[in-house]
């Protein structure tokens, strides 16, 4: 399913100065990255769109909290890429993921995709309708990331974190980063109707 593409995209506060002082200047910072962890699909879900609220086949929506994910992807340039698989994975709203490995996989929600996929536009944007991760043991909720470029020589992995949750101080891979770093992988939320919107950039390079 397609989702509509009608946002504007987050502004880059820190490379502002930057794009000010010319192409030779222009240089955003790039987007850290972060592990693949455990739980990438093993196979990927016959339903792999990028509404993962709802699941081809099954009766109901996903449980949780609703979540429209979204964002731009750049170079390091600032320029926005066109063409770049986006793939998220994450935990239900019950912290479990759509793995095999994962010890509560029999509780999951089958109403939830637990993966999805999409291709930025022309304008380097890309959108999921998701819900917020549940917790899941010994970590803050994010979501997971890839983004690989049409020709395939920027591949990034990450993760998305949201900024408010006090876990935060406790994860084990944000403890590791600078302040600095840690502010690149938060999101950016607003309040929607349902749930929330929540704008996350990505810079390659």
């Amino acid at each position: 399913m397609s989702l509509p593409l009608h946002f504007a995209p987050r502004r880059l506060i820190l490379a502002a100065p930057a794009l000010l002082l010319g192409p030779a200047a222009a240089q955003v910072p790039l987007t850290p990255a972060q592990m693949e962890g455990p739980y990438f699909p093993r196979a990927i879900p016959a339903d792999a769109d990028a509404d993962l609220m709802r699941v081809a086949g099954q009766p109901r929506m996903a449980r949780g909290q609703p979540l429209r994910f979204e964002g731009v992807v750049r170079g390091r340039d600032g320029a926005p890429l066109a063409g770049v698989r986006v793939q998220i994975w994450q935990a239900d709203a019950d912290g479990i993921y759509l793995h095999p490995a994962d010890p509560r996989l029999s509780a999951r929600d089958t109403g939830f995709q637990g993966y999805g996929s999409t291709i930025t536009d022309n304008a380097g944007r890309y959108a999921f309708r998701t819900i917020r991760p549940g917790l899941y043991p010994g970590r803050t909720p994010h979501i997971h990331m890839r983004t690989t470029s049409a020709d395939g020589r920027l591949d990034l992995t990450t993760q998305a974190y949201f900024p408010e949750s006090p876990q935060n101080e406790r994860d084990f891979l944000l403890r590791n980063l600078s302040a600095e770093r840690r502010a690149l992988l938060m999101m950016t939320l607003s309040p929607t109707d349902d749930g929330q919107l929540a704008r996350f950039d990505i810079v390659l390079g």
